[in-house]
């Protein structure tokens, strides 16, 4: 088996979930920290190539790239061969309840759901934990008083949703079969059958689009500050968006960064006020308002600076920064399902009014999947509660 090193961080769902699928294949791997560590950082980012995120992996000696580009040749059948490991297929699993998600409505249904002895499986999907493991601190969620950092939310419930015998695995359903009941999902390591089903598969970050951006993708570009704010250390960076996690993202990087510009393309923010105020107190961030990224520039290799446009005079600039965090919201991940259950034309699923119950019976929708007005934690915690007590009592019904 060839060596595998994963360059790393100590919060990082994105090192997390690599790892995740290392273990699920059985893989040794040795992994490097580069948290607190100038010199493997420098290390890390010239073998990758001028990549400032993590992780970055190595598979006997040749770098294959980011947590995205190894599930990408999983999906492709090509990381066992890479990895020199032989995949047995596993038979199909079956369970009464299956919940598709990771996050807190995932965590949630699972606990509803094991305490309801319907001894849940959990699959994960591609980011365990869901967008709390990105975000440093959670300020509004009940019972903590002081504030909890959401990868640590995410663990705390991890950890009591398998304490009532809830089995969690790894993976990414590829298909599902809603036709026939049992139904059946494929993922790229088995496939599993359910009685009941629930999905509270989340959402994931949206980017702006610009070729440049895709370009300077992983170089500079990040969606995720709390993986990648230490790259920054001493240096001037950007952010763009006007939500919660525009603005927290903002006042998280000025711990590294001399300089935080936040670009928004109105004058008014959508986050909460008191999101807001905390942001316009730091005298590190510069509100850079009715403006949008209009470049994304660079040297081929990595970011070098950001070009702003203003919305009212047309007039750009270049704000002088080495780095861009993106957060201007959120895709649904409901894309498998595309066809096969209702949703709206931007993607989300359409429970029935007031419950969780989707218009294929036995399938329930939970948290941002199905949810483009709150967005919450605690929301996305009760609609996880609701789906469960749903499923247990649609398959009471069912004996």
């Amino acid at each position: 088996m060839k060596e595998v090193i994963i360059y790393s961080t100590a919060i990082c769902p994105y090192c997390d979930r690599a790892k995740a699928l290392l273990q699920s294949k059985g893989v040794h791997y040795v992994e490097i920290k580069v948290d607190n560590n100038p010199a493997l950082r420098d290390e890390m980012t010239q073998k990758a190539g001028g990549r400032r995120t993590v992780p970055q992996i190595f598979i006997g000696g040749q770098h294959v790239g980011g947590c995205d580009d190894i599930h990408a040749l999983d999906a492709q059948g090509k990381l066992d061969p890479l990895l020199d490991v032989q995949t047995m297929e596993k038979p199909l699993e079956h369970r009464r309840v299956i919940i598709m998600g990771s996050g807190p409505a995932g965590y949630t249904a699972a606990i509803y759901a094991a305490r309801a002895n319907l001894a849940p499986l959990m699959i994960a999907g591609p980011q365990k934990g869901g967008q709390l493991t990105t975000t440093t601190e959670v300020e509004n969620f009940p019972g903590f008083p002081q504030g909890v950092d959401g990868n640590q939310l995410m663990i705390n419930m991890e950890e009591q949703a398998t304490r009532f015998e809830t089995k969690l695995v790894f993976g990414e359903v590829k298909e599902v079969n809603l036709s026939q009941r049992p139904f059946v999902l494929k993922t790229d390591d088995g496939s599993y059958s359910c009685d009941a089903l629930i999905i509270a598969t989340g959402a994931t970050a949206r980017y702006l689009g610009l070729p440049s951006e895709e370009q300077y993708k992983n170089r500079g570009v990040s969606a995720c500050a709390t993986c990648d704010g230490f790259f920054f250390k001493g240096q001037a960076v950007a952010v763009v968006g006007g939500g919660d996690t525009a603005l927290e993202e903002a006042t998280y990087l000025t711990n590294f960064c001399t300089k935080v510009y936040l670009i928004h393309r109105r004058q008014d923010f959508r986050a909460s006020k008191a999101m807001q105020d905390r942001a316009k107190a730091n005298p590190k961030i510069e509100m850079v308002l009715d403006s949008v990224v209009d470049e994304v520039v660079g040297d081929g290799k990595t970011l070098t600076d950001v070009r702003v446009k203003n919305l009212n005079t047309g007039a750009t600039r270049n704000l002088g920064v080495q780095g861009l965090f993106v957060a201007i919201g959120h895709v649904p991940n409901a894309g498998v399902f595309k066809g096969k259950l209702d949703m709206d034309d931007t993607g989300y699923l359409m429970p029935a009014p007031g419950t969780s119950k989707m218009n294929v019976p036995g399938v329930f929708a939970a948290g941002d999947v199905a949810d483009k007005h709150y967005r919450q934690a605690i929301t996305a915690a009760g609609t996880g509660c609701m789906a469960a007590i749903d499923a247990e009592r649609w398959l009471a019904e069912q004996l």
